[in-house]
């Protein structure tokens, strides 16, 4: 008989607390929850005050026999799951099946797998935070009302099997909406004037850029302009007017987030946001290191606060002075965002003095990649800003103002270990010579470049990541599975590493955005974020907010069923036969997308791919030019007649007549 029992979700977890407690202690793992509504039908009984109908999950009767064949014998009982809402929640229905009483304090949460962490937290036990548990069963009934009351309007209307989902769909929109912006983007032309000038003195080079004009900015749009510039300057002295030596200081980033870590790990090693949290979960729970067993590497990895513990503040000066000295080191705090749920650290290593490349042969390459991202970050964040030397000099041409920028790096601080990704490009700024006011600097040439402006870039996961962030949509634990769900539903797809919305997403989308835009849109699911959260604080009553919620929703979808129930979508005819029965057949959208069907179904059920061609022939033979796609999702273009009569295929897509000549 084990004087008490310990219940975690996972082996890797109960793994790594073992080696803590006495052999009288056991631990065990749920593997997750144990239960949950049903999938067959809503689960929701909307007449009795929204009461959730729990089951257990299906596949779990011999593991919950187990766990109350345990807990009997056990003289106390803890119920260690993750220190989160959802894992409130999964301590609460465990406490349901195994006959705990509510105010029992049987509830232990930590937010490091550590021995101290894990001691302290069974020597404070407490009762589960009921208001926690009604924030999760308030998304969780509320997400299952609207899925099951959308997602049959998208199956009359576009095919079986389709989901609509509170999140999900706005992410699809917000995607959407970016492809739209794209498709409607008008670029406009501009032009830059750039002079390399030499400095006899140092005998160095380097550019400026035409700026303005008469100390006012200007803007170039066409040749002629450029033309009429560069003769204004034909031969022109060009002498310096003003020389700016500052200083600039650039900050480390705080210690990850769940969504900066997403985002990071995504520009930095190319992960996907599902594959970062299944990687982030190994090393929360435990990895085996010979000699030390399995060790929880990192806090908890959902959450939205950059604060650390004075602990692991004092072991990163440690580590810090140590290894670069003491000027490298700076005692940091971060302001966490005012929304944040403050209860977790940032996301930071459990044990500083164990290195990445230390236990590099004890993970596998993800683990280590995403280790060492995570290791560098948290100590960066508590070291000296990087200094830099700048200088802008202002040099005029005639009438003209042109600029340069140099900058040159004075104190590496806390850019020794790790700088922060950007989405955006970065112009990288270089040295430039010590010129001086009234000096004449020699034009060794000028050159004109045109461009245009760019529409504004597909959403990457990171961005997307960012914005949902930004919007409040959803929360860290909701990033990741809402856009593999996504993914997984084909409404998108990734193209590289931008996000694209299928014919599907965009078809889903309209019929949503179009038919409930009161859900389907960034502010009410923003709003409804923000009510959990005070369902979380005990400030509001969860019922009472699914139902304020439901009332409008029920006479929303009731309206949407009765206009669409003689609505059909129009379907696209194509202008290819159907050569069983002759009709033309139509355009239809499947799990992969487009593809052609008899519109004489069911008494002919001929379907077939649908291939798309592009308006310019064949630069070959004249045929018609076909659009397919890799397995990799990779477009190309190729010749109808390929292969028996023409051997074109090309991965860019042929050049119109005119844009040869050009």
């Amino acid at each position: 008989m084990a004087d008490k029992l310990i219940i975690v979700e996972s082996p890797a977890k109960a793994n790594t607390i073992k080696k803590f407690l006495g052999g009288s202690t056991k631990v065990v793992a749920s593997m997750g929850h144990i239960r949950d509504l049903p999938k067959s039908k809503l689960g929701v009984n909307i007449e009795n005050n929204f009461d959730p109908e729990y089951i257990n999950i299906r596949g779990k009767g011999d593991l919950i026999k187990s766990l109350k064949k345990d807990a009997k014998s056990a003289k106390k009982v803890y119920l260690a799951t993750d220190p989160d809402r959802e894992g409130e929640a999964i301590a609460w229905h465990l406490a349901h099946i195994l006959d705990i009483p509510e105010d029992s304090k049987s509830r232990v949460t930590f937010n490091e797998i550590t021995k101290n962490a894990v001691k302290k937290a069974i020597k404070e036990p407490r009762k589960i935070d009921i208001n926690l548990v009604n924030a999760q069963q308030a998304r969780r009934v509320l997400d299952r009302i609207v899925g099951y009351k959308m997602s049959p309007v998208l199956w009359k209307k576009v095919r079986k099997g389709l989901s609509a989902g509170r999140v999900q769909s706005v992410a699809v929109k917000l995607i959407v909406d970016r492809e739209t912006e794209i498709e409607n983007f008008v670029p406009e032309e501009y032009w830059n004037i750039i002079a390399t000038l030499l400095d006899k003195k140092s005998k160095k080079t380097f550019e400026a850029k035409l700026i303005g004009k008469d100390g006012k900015k200007i803007e170039i749009h066409n040749q002629e302009e450029v033309n009429e510039i560069l003769k204004n300057i034909e031969k022109a002295k060009y002498i310096v007017d003003d020389v700016k030596k500052g200083e600039r200081k650039r900050n480390p980033a705080p210690p990850f987030t769940t969504s900066t870590m997403q985002q990071e790990a995504s520009r930095k090693l190319n992960f996907s946001l599902k594959k970062t949290m299944s990687v982030a979960q190994m090393l929360y729970e435990g990895v085996k290191i010979p000699e030390k067993g399995s060790v929880g590497l990192i806090t908890y990895m959902r959450t939205d606060s950059t604060r650390i513990s004075e602990e692991a503040r004092a072991k990163a000066k440690e580590v810090i002075e140590k290894k670069y000295g003491e000027d490298y080191y700076e005692n940091r705090y971060y302001k966490t965002k005012a929304d944040a749920q403050d209860a977790h650290e940032g996301i930071r290593p459990t044990y500083i003095d164990i290195t990445p490349d230390e236990i590099k042969d004890s993970l596998t390459n993800d683990q280590y990649k995403l280790y060492k991202l995570i290791y560098n970050r948290f100590l960066a964040s508590q070291m000296k800003s990087a200094i830099f030397d700048t200088l802008a000099v202002t040099i005029n041409a005639n009438e003209y103002n042109f600029k340069a920028n140099g900058q040159a790096i004075k104190f590496k601080g806390f850019m020794t270990l790790y700088v922060e990704g950007t989405d955006e490009k970065e112009d990288e700024i270089g040295q430039i010579p010590l010129v001086e006011p009234k000096q004449e600097l020699k034009k060794e040439k000028i050159e004109s470049k045109q461009s245009f402006t760019e529409p504004p870039p597909r959403y990457t996961e990171a961005s997307l990541v960012k914005a949902l962030e930004e919007k409040e949509i959803g929360r860290p634990s909701t990033y990741s599975p809402t856009i593999t769900t996504i993914l997984a539903r084909h409404y998108i797809e990734k193209e590289s590493k931008q996000l694209v919305p299928t014919e599907l997403g965009k078809v889903v989308n309209k019929l949503l955005t179009e038919n409930f835009p009161d859900v389907i849109n960034v502010e009410f699911t923003a709003k409804i974020e923000n009510e959990f959260d005070e369902i979380a604080e005990g400030k509001e009553n969860w019922k009472d907010m699914i139902s304020e919620f439901y009332g409008p929703f029920e006479k929303e979808v009731e309206r949407v069923e009765k206009e669409l129930e003689h609505v059909e979508l129009e379907e696209e005819v194509s202008d290819v036969p159907c050569e069983k029965c002759g009709r033309m057949m139509v355009i239809k959208y499947g799990r992969y997308g487009k593809f052609l069907a008899c519109p004489g179904y069911p008494e002919c059920k001929n379907a077939k791919p649908y291939i798309e061609t592009i308006d310019e022939p064949c630069p070959k033979c004249g045929g018609k030019v076909q659009i397919r796609k890799t397995k990799k999702r990779r477009t190309y273009y190729i010749c109808e007649n390929n292969p028996e009569k023409c051997d074109y295929i090309s991965w860019t897509k042929p050049k119109k007549e005119e844009d040869k000549k050009d």
